[in-house]
């Protein structure tokens, strides 16, 4: 309870207007990062590290934590305007908002995004506050096996979440494991399908794959959409000026969504966050499929559905609450971005650890106060104020927009692995992305069997080695079998009984027409 009103008394810290000012810099340069596709608030905080030296650790923590909330609401922009997730954590945010932009309700959406990152982020925030201690004990109760049937069970449930498109998803999601082996074994020094290329040794980076697989296909994709794109830009330009309050949803929307949506979203994300390694990407995917299938109508989702962009967007905001609970308690980052707060600790002298909360309470308090402040009231004030902003992205001409943002994709590409065989990486998965999506591959699944597959293989190889080659450890260990049920219990819900009613339904239908 001390804790809790130390981080509520923290908040007359943001009065002063140097910290009030570093905060505010740092969740508009985090939202104008993670908007531009291959600069990511990952690279925002790792570009403006050397800063935080000039800063005392407090201000300094703040900001941090103003750019990683930031981070996870901006690449709905984006997302929404040219169906080009700015950060991984958007790329289920992009299904539903790009056709609401189409149909001429790009402000609608955007508004559904932010109202719904303003709802993650502050409950994930106040979950952090309220309920870390007890939230990292019970991350130790999942182990090495626990671990793998989690990821597991991520990953199936996306391929199966691809209804009448399950075995494209398949190939492209072992795609992306494939992609994920190239390189070093992860726990031997043996270089893997290299084929004599020095350059692989290092393995494939995840920025190549996320900006070749959205940004550079995208552009592609664009080429032969300049009709289309000339139609929306006419449209927006014969429209009513858009005015400030055409983000703000309507309650009956809001409502329409349900309450239940939004907390249950949250819930997923949150815990999904205090899972090492996991991140917004996961948590938002995992979101949307849940909703996907608890939903009355799951055809309508990829046409432009608001309750996608909620689900996806409460998540992976709450993450940032959720992954913060490793990484102060014991040192382990969430995902990248608590990583580089992870060093600005170590940086000025902080140990984290179980007991960082109560020894230096003092320094933590103030990183909290201002990811509660930045979610609850930075998101809102951003949109509100830069909103007519964003969605006029769409009539500036293609061939500007788009000519610069293949020049910072490629830049940023080339700036987040100072390597240019990795930016030419870029253009070749992009031109591979590309074809795909030609073909009806989802691209999805090949990135999130990228991003999880080192840790898949990793916790594999050793469940498999702690069990002397045992495969039964996997439903033997608690952790695992509640996964392993728990994968069970979706692939018949989204995979077996939903596709059942679905030819019931519309053999119904022919029946009563015939």
């Amino acid at each position: 309870m001390d804790f809790i009103v130390q981080v509520f008394s923290s908040f007359a810290l943001l009065l002063d207007p140097v910290i009030l000012f570093y905060v505010v810099a740092g969740f508009v340069i985090g939202t104008i990062f993670s908007a531009i596709p291959g600069l990511t608030a990952t690279l925002a905080l790792a570009l403006l590290l050397p800063l935080t030296y000039s800063l005392d650790v407090t201000t300094a923590l703040m900001a941090c934590a103003s750019i990683y909330m930031a981070g996870m609401c901006g690449g709905s922009i984006t997302a929404t305007t040219i169906n080009i997730p700015g950060a991984p954590s958007s790329m289920m945010t992009a299904l539903e908002g790009y056709p609401m932009q189409q149909r001429g309700q790009g402000a609608l959406a955007l508004g559904h995004a932010s109202f719904a990152s303003m709802i993650g982020g502050s409950l994930g925030a106040l979950l952090l506050i309220v309920l870390a201690p007890f939230i990292a004990e019970a991350s130790l109760l999942v182990k090495t096996t626990g671990k793998f049937s989690l990821i597991a069970f991520a990953l199936i449930v996306i391929v199966v979440a691809q209804r009448g498109n399950i075995r494209k998803a398949g190939i492209t999601a072992c795609l992306g494991l494939m992609l994920a082996t190239v390189g070093l074994d992860a726990m031997q020094p043996l270089a893997r399908f290299t084929f004599g290329v020095g350059e692989l040794t290092a393995g494939i980076d995840l920025m190549p794959v996320i900006i070749g697989t959205f940004a550079i296909s995208e552009l592609l994709i664009q080429v032969g959409n300049r009709k289309k794109d000339a139609d929306i830009r006419r449209q927006l330009k014969s429209s009513t000026q858009l005015k400030r309050r055409d983000f703000i949803p309507p309650l009956s929307a809001i409502r329409e969504i349900g309450v239940a949506c939004y907390l249950k979203s949250t819930v997923i994300g949150y815990l999904v966050g205090t899972l090492p390694g996991a991140g917004g990407s996961m948590g938002g995917f995992l979101a949307y499929v849940e909703t996907v299938r608890t939903s009355k109508k799951p055809e309508s989702f990829g046409k432009g559905n608001p309750q996608g962009i909620a689900a996806a967007e409460s998540a992976n905001n709450a993450v940032c609450g959720g992954a913060l609970v490793p990484m102060l308690t014991f040192g382990i980052p969430g995902d990248p971005v608590t990583a580089i707060v992870l060093g600005v600790l170590v940086i000025n002298g902080i140990q984290p650890g179980p007991q960082l909360m109560a020894s230096q309470s003092g320094l933590i308090a103030p990183m909290l106060a201002s990811l509660l402040f930045s979610a609850l009231i930075l998101i809102p004030l951003t949109l509100y104020l830069m909103g007519p902003y964003f969605l006029r992205i769409v009539t500036i001409r293609k061939d500007v927009l788009y000519g610069a943002i293949a020049l910072l994709a490629v830049v940023g590409s080339f700036v987040a692995t100072y390597s240019v065989f990795q930016m030419m990486m870029t253009l070749v998965l992009g031109i591979v992305a590309y074809l795909m999506r030609k073909h009806d591959y989802p691209v999805i699944t090949l990135l999130l069997g990228f991003i999880l597959g080192p840790n898949l293989e990793e916790f594999l190889r050793r469940a498999l080695t702690l069990s002397n080659g045992n495969p039964m450890t996997f439903i033997t260990t608690p952790d695992s079998l509640f996964f392993v049920v728990l994968t069970v219990v979706f692939v018949y819900f989204l995979g077996i009984r939903k596709p059942v009613q679905l030819k019931k339904t519309s053999a119904e239908k022919a029946s009563s027409t015939g």
